[in-house]
């Protein structure tokens, strides 16, 4: 499994425009095959600093998904809709895999 995660700079006096973006993206995410983590949005600290996690099988379904991604009509919906409202400032993305499973120090030769 491949997680992407994303950062976003956000306008904080468009939050509710963003929320929006988000709400598209993790329907989109989903219907594409992919399972979207969800979004975290700023509460205590930086108002202007949103997380994001989605996670696909492979780095080869992460590819298929975004060349399909390209092609989507609703896909293409959500980005104009945030390029409309000025929502997102910026954002950084990255590539993680999960360890999902726990093991006693003893399992693990730690003791």
């Amino acid at each position: 499994m491949i997680t992407c995660s994303l950062t976003y700079v956000i306008d904080p006096y468009k939050v509710d425009d963003f929320e929006t973006y988000a709400k598209a993206w993790i329907h989109l995410v989903n219907k594409l095959g992919g399972t979207h983590h969800g979004y975290w949005f700023p509460h205590e600290g930086a108002n202007n600093i949103a997380y994001c996690h989605f996670s696909f099988p492979s780095l080869a379904a992460y590819e298929d998904y975004r060349e399909r991604m390209a092609a989507d009509a609703e896909c293409q919906a959500a980005y104009a809709f945030a390029e409309k409202t000025r929502c997102i400032i910026s954002y950084e993305r990255s590539f993680t895999r999960p360890v999902l499973e726990g093991a006693s120090p003893q399992e693990l030769g730690l003791v």
